[in-house]
């Protein structure tokens, strides 16, 4: 590696008070860290699978349409998830970061309050696509990514800061780009340079749930796009503040308004951030994951013929008071909806099952009739339990007198049988029945371990749809 007399960047090693700056000790974790268990590949592998299974999924929604509009008449060698045709990078990874987030489903990690992998796969795969020869392994890659989101996300990313800033905004920046970095091959200066040039891009507010706009959709794609710029400008020899993190004016200071806490590090003892990922079953908002499993729970025990009287759900104070979890109407878009933990209990209960289909009903008064006798308090126990459990506890009284109580200690994750199923699902209504066992194939093929940018390009290749192909 090089030292800072021979890179001509003293900041590569200082932090301004005599000490190595926090993001060069992170880069060179990262760097020397890659005999990654099978376990953590496979995590991987299944978070790329989900990311692929939301982007099909919602490729026809307003926002997909609206961010692929921009790829047009602009070709290159990267594939759009279920689109035709191949696209520049930047346009591809900002096209599919959106597609990614599209259905509110995306992969979650609650310690940073973030979707991470919305920003990495869409890096990687544009990286992959222009860069076929490139001997990285993306798997190994997105690990290296998830785990410093996540180490800097617990560290940086607090209830009150989520009110104010989205959590991807900050975080996906980074992660994707010490991905990108990775999967590269940047030298320590070129990567400790690319991340500070991804965290002078970081950003994105949480205004959208007070206003009910789009700007939420959008957040991955921006992260995603100003990620590649970071990587190609550290690449053309662009020099950024190894200071980033940590210095006077750095990401803590500025966002954070307060000293750094303890140094993340990278990797300790063997903890690996991405296995505390979690792939969503509700599609819909992370805090509204365990309400809408217990209200599934419940309501299949109510008796035939007998009716609800009252609900009561004791949840976490982070939950309730994230914007637009407490919204109780009107609902002018299925964003309100799937942000809303009220409407998303309700809808559950209506139609006795957790689907897209329950966000459609924005006026469904069977929905509005059970907001309306729907309370919701914090509970201390619950809160305590946060970020490391995310529980929920639910009370129905029917007018039967019947008292129905579910509870679950912590969110129930997709498993990774329900992602391949959602995932070959998906990618048999876009791209037709015929392409997914070759999807599969590649998957699998990256789990043996003959994943390189080679195949990722090949992955992403299939996932387009075929000129004619009628979704």
């Amino acid at each position: 590696m090089q030292n800072a007399e021979r890179s001509g960047r003293p900041d590569i090693e200082d932090d301004g008070m005599g000490g190595t700056a926090l993001l060069t000790q992170l880069v060179r974790q990262a760097r020397g860290r890659s005999d990654f268990p099978a376990a953590v590949r496979e995590k991987a592998a299944i978070c790329l699978v989900d990311f692929l299974s939301c982007g099909l999924e919602a490729a026809e929604l307003p926002w997909s349409r609206q961010s692929f509009a921009l790829a047009a008449g602009r070709t290159g060698d990267c594939a759009i998830v279920g689109e035709a045709g191949f696209y520049c990078a930047e346009d591809a990874a900002f096209a599919n970061g959106v597609r990614g987030h599209g259905l509110v489903r995306e992969d979650m990690h609650t310690g940073s309050i973030s979707h991470m992998g919305v920003v990495v796969w869409p890096v990687l795969l544009a990286l992959a696509g222009e860069r076929k020869a490139l001997a990285g392994r993306p798997l190994d890659a997105a690990i290296a990514g998830y785990e410093i989101g996540g180490r800097i996300g617990r560290a940086l990313i607090t209830p009150e800061m989520a009110r104010l800033f989205r959590p991807t905004g900050l975080i996906g920046p980074i992660a994707a780009t010490l991905a990108g970095a990775i999967f590269l091959g940047l030298d320590e200066e070129r990567t400790v340079s690319a991340l500070a040039f991804a965290i002078n891009s970081a950003g994105g507010l949480n205004e959208w749930p007070h206003s009910g706009a789009d700007d939420m959709y959008f957040h991955p794609g921006f992260a995603a796009r100003n990620a590649l710029t970071a990587l190609r400008l550290a690449e053309l020899g662009a020099r950024g503040s190894a200071s980033a993190i940590d210095g006077k004016a750095g990401l803590f200071a500025a966002f954070g308004r307060q000293p750094l806490p303890p140094r993340p590090v990278l990797f300790p003892d063997g903890d690996f951030e991405i296995m505390s990922v979690f792939n969503k079953e509700v599609p819909a908002c992370n805090f509204a994951q365990s309400p809408c499993q217990v209200a599934l729970a419940a309501v299949r025990r109510i008796e035939f013929g007998d009716e609800i009287e009252s609900v009561h759900l004791a949840t976490y104070d982070a939950a309730l008071n994230y914007p637009g979890c407490a919204h109780r109407g009107p609902f002018e878009t299925p964003l309100q909806a799937k942000m809303s933990i009220y409407f998303g209990m309700a809808a559950t209960m209506v139609r006795g099952e957790i689907a897209e289909a329950n966000y459609g009903l924005l006026d469904d008064p069977r929905i509005a009739d059970l907001i309306a006798r729907t309370t919701i308090t914090v509970s201390d126990a619950l809160s305590g339990a946060f970020p490391a459990r995310q529980g929920a506890r639910l009370r129905i009284k029917t007018r039967a007198g019947r008292i129905i109580e579910e509870a679950l200690d912590d969110v129930r994750p997709a498993s990774p049988a329900l992602v391949r199923q959602r995932f070959s699902a998906a990618a048999a209504a876009r791209l037709g029945q015929a392409k997914v066992p070759a999807l599969n194939d590649v998957i699998d093929g990256m789990l043996a371990g003959r994943g390189d940018a080679g195949s990722l390009a090949e992955l992403g290749r299939l996932a387009a749809r075929s000129e004619g192909t009628r979704a």
